[in-house]
């Protein structure tokens, strides 16, 4: 079944002022086959998605579908061809129930009967072993739930081409697995899948193929046995790969004085949301990190560390004097910077230029009554865009218009330009490119290796072992344990999450 060509894209340009999207791009998806989308940030995934799915008009190429002709205009065009798309953040009404988002939309009788619309969610919500009813209000159901009702509302539409685009990145690891067990169900019946992930450990467990693009142009197209994992980050790189040896190389080489005092203690913290009292320290120069599943509460800790949630039981102590952290200015005030999870929300201001989102912090720190003239602002910004290599027009262009990976850089700048003592990052290098993500892990051991004392969590197991010298591990909001040395291993991490957990209160 997954031999016949279901979707042939050939030629594809498409062209912005100043700006070449993509060149001649070539993609091919078989029936009844998962196919990997990669590449960097800007490398044209975004942009072919969107010429397939009709929000962007191709200014070259032929797109054929079952081996006809087909001219996609615009998203109905596609929808009417039988494309549908899931994107990462869930589109449908959160308010509604789920056969109302399943049927909304549509000008199909069943609409007009409330009964049988019902009936034809839970059937086929049961053919795809989605655990939710049809009645019950989306909103009440996980994220992974929610994405599998979208998706559900996409087969029924009688949908050929499935695109995914960063499905898994708000799920945890047995979500995951639903979610692909799902795709696996609709592989078998003949839908082709485009997944576009970021988690390279995913495309090895559930795709068949893979198509590497970069810089706007087709690098290539392989079956998933011909190409291992370090020969797919070279390609998406377009180098040979040396810089991952390189940050292990560099970790080697960590001397952190285990024996002095640490920079940061926490004893017994607990906060509003939920965290069990744990303790805490870190030294100079030390990365460690916070691992577990994800809602173990990794981000819990950190935010009442920074003082982001209300501390409900707990002491702080700097340099061994206790200093008392109620809110994220008393934090920045004793040297903590913190990079949140969640860039979008909680870190940038997207209408705002580079250069006011990189001084930031600093300013609440000074003060906004006593604002940084023009010439010290432009200083400041130029100095960290040249240092992280952000790659922005200007310092005045918004934020909102660089990519994800530029726009975690001028978060980091922020804080860098706070000079802190000791930086949390949660999630530094989530929803951004491999080539970034190298850059992130190398600065981190940088900083640290002068002194810098660096708290780094990564849902990816791999990159927090590449980084972390000690890893506190987390379960069900309390911590379970603690890894050092020969432990900080991928499997002594899942056997800690797996049974550390102490029964006592």
């Amino acid at each position: 079944m997954a031999d016949k060509a279901l979707l042939t894209m050939r030629g594809i340009d498409k062209f912005f002022p100043g700006v070449k999207a993509l060149m001649g791009v070539d993609f091919t998806l078989r029936k009844g086959e998962i196919h990997a989308l990669m590449g960097e940030n800007g490398a044209g995934k975004s942009t072919l998605i969107k010429v397939l799915t009709g929000v962007y008009t191709k200014d070259a190429g032929t797109i054929e579908l079952d081996g006809n002709d087909v001219n996609i205009r615009s998203p109905q065009d596609a929808q009417h061809a039988g494309i549908s798309t899931v994107y990462q953040e869930i589109t449908l009404c959160p308010n509604l129930s789920v056969a109302e988002n399943m049927y909304i939309g549509r000008s199909d009788a069943v609409l007009q009967n409330w009964k049988k619309m019902n009936e034809g969610a839970d059937k086929l919500l049961r053919s795809l072993d989605i655990p939710a009813q049809a009645t019950q209000q989306l909103g009440s159901c996980s994220i992974a739930v929610q994405q599998m009702v979208a998706i559900a509302r996409a087969v029924d539409m009688e949908c050929k081409v499935l695109i995914l685009d960063e499905p898994t990145s708000s799920l945890d690891e047995q979500e995951v697995q639903k979610l692909f067990k799902l795709m696996r169900e609709l592989k078998g019946r003949g839908v082709g899948i485009i997944f576009v992930t970021h988690f390279l450990d995913q495309v090895y467990e559930v795709c068949d193929r893979i198509t590497v693009l970069r810089d706007g142009k087709l690098v290539g197209e392989y079956e998933i046995k011909d190409l291992p994992r370090l020969q797919l980050v070279s390609k998406m790189l377009g180098k040979e790969l040396d810089d991952l040896s390189d940050i292990n190389t560099d970790k080697e080489g960590e001397t952190v004085d285990r024996t002095s005092e640490p920079v940061f203690e926490a004893e017994g913290l607990s906060s509003t949301e939920g965290i069990k009292p744990f303790d805490f320290n870190i030294r100079k120069g030390e990365v460690n990190g916070f691992t577990g599943l994800l809602g173990s509460g990794r981000s819990e800790c950190v935010r009442a560390i920074f003082g982001a949630d209300r501390v409900v039981s707990g002491t702080v102590k700097k340099n061994g004097k206790t200093v008392k952290i109620q809110k994220p200015i008393d934090a920045m005030k004793n040297g903590i910077g913190y990079l949140p999870e969640d860039r979008k929300v909680d870190g940038i201001i997207g209408d705002l230029s580079v250069r006011e989102n990189i001084i930031l912090a600093l300013q609440v720190m000074k003060g906004f009554f006593k604002p940084f003239t023009k010439a010290e602002a432009n200083a400041f910004a130029d100095e960290y865009i040249k240092a992280l290599s952000i790659k922005t027009a200007s310092a005045d262009t918004p934020i909102k218009s660089l990519s994800g990976g530029n726009q975690q850089k001028v978060i980091l700048a922020r804080w860098l330009l706070t000079h802190p003592d000791y930086l949390i990052l949660d999630e530094p290098t989530r929803g951004i490119d491999v080539g970034t993500k190298v850059d992130i892990q190398k600065l981190v051991l940088k900083l640290a290796s002068e002194g810098m004392s660096i708290t780094f969590i990564s849902s990816e197991t791999d990159e927090m072992l590449r980084t972390c010298s000690r890893l506190i591990v987390m379960r069900d909001r309390r911590v379970v344990g603690e890894l050092t040395g020969e432990d900080l291993t991928q499997n002594k991490i899942m056997s800690t999450i797996a049974g550390g957990e102490e029964k006592n209160e």
